[in-house]
């Protein structure tokens, strides 16, 4: 588990080192380290571990608003524009939400660098499902 309780063990997100920041409801702020684990071949941060940072924030802040017990966030369809190549320190996605409804819910994801630059722009929707244990 990451600082905030939430299960990173044995998923993308450990495997990434991505670091839950902030969780809330209404805004959701996870960090990704640029390093070899995400670098594409020409030495910059790889557009899907941008897409990846995308939809766990998305997924993390679905999961807040509904009833874990009954219920599971999964994503559904993802969208990003690359505006800037990052090469190393972090990048930081910040997630709020557009749309909640009770099926599902849209998501606004910017990710920045170190220094605050806009890196991409993301939108997720992620379906709310009733769970099927077992």
């Amino acid at each position: 588990m990451d600082h905030t309780g939430t299960p990173f063990e044995g998923t993308m997100m450990e495997a990434l080192d991505m670091e839950m920041v902030e969780a809330r409801p209404d805004r959701v702020v996870m960090r990704l380290p640029v390093g070899p684990k995400v670098r594409q071949p020409y030495g910059v941060l790889h557009g899907g571990a941008s897409v990846v940072l995308a939809e766990s924030a998305a997924s993390f802040g679905t999961a807040l608003n509904i009833d874990p017990k009954t219920q599971w966030a999964v994503g559904m369809e993802i969208n990003a524009n690359h505006l800037r190549s990052v090469r190393g320190g972090s990048v930081t996605a910040e997630a709020t939400p557009i749309h909640k409804g009770r099926s599902s819910m849209v998501w606004d994801i910017r990710i920045r660098d170190d220094a605050g630059r806009l890196v991409c722009i993301s939108r997720c929707t992620v379906a709310i499902v009733p769970r099927r244990d077992g």
